[in-house]
């Protein structure tokens, strides 16, 4: 039964993060500088009391960015200690997509459910030029070149750059970019903000 279970973790870790499963589409609005009370309904979703945030179209100031990404932050970082589950948006499980794309959701910024396609988006910009809120993406997959995992950046300081992601080991996590297995295996950092 441990080689059966070890071999389906096997499994499920060559294949990224990313999600075929379709999300339930909420009919709540949420946002603001700093999101307000969060909540978990009995079936797992995340709710968030509504509240108004500035249309990020026509945001006229980087402190507008600014602020924005440091609310996203505070949001993923909620799911700390959540488990890994492929496809999973929820305090139940989330995969490393879902884990963004919901922090990203919950301000309103749409964003594609894959990490993959999560990296079409945005402006690419070099490492040195990364900031707290934009998405590092990487390569994580041996059998399949190209993005299969994102990370949401927490901290950036010169010679220090940390992540909020969920992997299949360790579930909602921050690690950085100085570990040996993050810094070998990515690919480009990209700003949505």
């Amino acid at each position: 039964m441990k080689k059966i279970t070890f071999i389906l973790a096997l499994i499920i870790s060559f294949y990224g993060c990313k999600s075929s499963k379709s999300i339930k589409k909420s009919t709540h609005t949420t946002a603001s500088t700093r999101p307000s009370k969060t909540t978990v309904s009995d079936d797992g979703s995340i709710k968030t009391n509504p509240s108004n945030i500035p249309d990020i179209s026509t945001r006229s100031s980087t402190s507008t960015s600014v602020t924005m990404a440091y609310s996203i932050i505070d949001y993923a970082k909620q799911f700390e200690g959540v488990r890994y589950k492929y496809g999973g948006t929820t305090k139940s499980g989330m995969d490393c997509s879902g884990l963004v794309y919901e922090s990203f959701k919950a301000h309103d910024i749409a964003l594609p459910r894959s990490s993959r396609d999560m990296a079409t988006k945005g402006v690419k910009i070099k490492i040195e030029d990364v900031q707290e809120g934009d998405l590092l993406f990487f390569d994580t997959n041996p059998k399949k070149k190209g993005v299969s995992h994102v990370g949401l950046v927490v901290t950036s300081r010169t010679g220090l750059i940390e992540f909020i992601h969920s992997t299949t080991q360790a579930g909602v996590i921050v690690s950085s970019l100085a570990e040996r297995y993050w810094h070998t295996s990515f690919l480009e950092a990209r700003r949505i903000l």
